[in-house]
């Protein structure tokens, strides 16, 4: 049983918006398109809507950016690709409205930006439903002229910045190169280096922390997580695989384990708020952004994803990506209800 300390956990809370913090991945918009139903058109059995609003979200590791923006008021710099086309301008200005940091951003001419487009129809009185989505993405892994000025750019970042995060979401960005430049980058300046990947768990060796979801891990060590003795096996083989320090395992409604290396037990984090769950879009991204800033204020990891769980808990109250703050972190600490709220060790 580990028996938290609630006024240490406000103290690392209330320290999330000190640390600067540098992103690097695959960096995306989320277009949402929303209209009324009209009729089925007489050309094809399809839904005609009449645009009502479009709004453009941060998406991707752009989303994880936007949620550390929103908890430490904007120290956070970005860097990524986008095309030379019409939606790259687009990308750039989402994240200047959110005071993310964009002189790091490389424009790849032979690439598009990445945008997923969700177009949504409601008639009278109803709620918005997706009707379809279309993926604008050119998942191709960039080229030597590209990569270097990656590297150049996350060379004069990292610096002026006091954790990394490589956020992989599959679109190319992060090569092997780049991915060893920025983890030896990070440990000259003695920098926090935290990894949200997704598969190939193995070329991101020698991260301080990783977090990747249950389904994810198991496909990395080839078997399924289904008791305490699988999952000891799991985290185990992770971090071997990875020779990282930490590993925060999210584990959707069953909460989160957290590893660390050398020890021979784990830490399990409940889920908090479990009755509130309207859509776990983007969850992840806040887990991760939320789990680096309070690793970097200097919290333990245990601390670091109790402070990840609670944020988890607050957007995941709300539909689409969202994100949260200090203050609304603040308010569901001292909302918890500390005889019911276990922290398994």
């Amino acid at each position: 049983m580990f028996d938290f300390d609630k006024e240490k956990l406000e103290n690392y809370i209330k320290k999330l918006n000190t640390p600067k913090v540098l992103i690097v991945g695959d960096m995306g918009i989320d277009e949402m398109v929303y209209g009324e139903t009209e009729r089925i058109s007489r050309e094809a059995p399809v839904l005609i809507l009449r645009h009502s609003n479009t709004k453009i979200i941060l998406g991707q590791a752009a989303n994880a950016a936007h949620n550390l923006a929103t908890i430490n008021g904007g120290k956070v710099s970005a860097i990524g690709l986008y095309g030379d086309d019409y939606y790259g301008p687009m990308l750039l200005d989402a994240f200047k409205k959110v005071g993310i940091n964009t002189e790091y951003m490389v424009q790849d001419n032979s690439r598009i930006t990445t945008v997923k487009s969700r177009i949504s129809g409601a008639s009278f009185h109803s709620v918005a439903q997706q009707v379809v989505r279309i993926d604008r993405v050119d998942d191709k892994a960039p080229s030597k002229e590209i990569e270097d000025r990656l590297i150049e750019n996350i060379e004069k970042a990292m610096p002026l910045h006091d954790a990394v995060i490589l956020s992989d979401y599959n679109i190319g960005l992060l090569t092997d190169r780049v991915i060893k430049e920025t983890i030896s980058i990070a440990n000259k300046y003695n920098k926090i280096v935290v990894a949200d990947v997704q598969k190939d768990m193995a070329r991101y060796k020698g991260v301080n922390a990783l977090t990747p979801n249950q389904p994810d891990s198991e496909k990395a060590v080839g078997y399924f997580i289904r008791d305490e003795k699988t999952l000891n096996s799991a985290g185990a083989d992770i971090l071997k695989l990875t020779d990282a320090n930490v590993l925060l395992l999210t584990r959707g409604g069953d909460g989160m384990t957290v590893f660390e290396k050398g020890k021979q037990t784990h830490t399990d984090v409940p889920v908090f708020n479990k009755t509130s769950v309207f859509d776990v879009t983007g969850a992840g991204d806040t887990v991760v952004a939320s789990f680096t800033l309070a690793l970097a204020a200097g919290a333990e990891p245990k601390y670091a994803a109790i402070i990840g769980n609670i944020a988890a808990s607050i957007v995941i109250r709300s539909f689409g990506c969202a994100t949260t703050t200090i203050d609304e972190l603040l308010k569901s600490l001292n909302k918890m209800d500390m005889e019911n709220y276990t922290i398994k060790a």
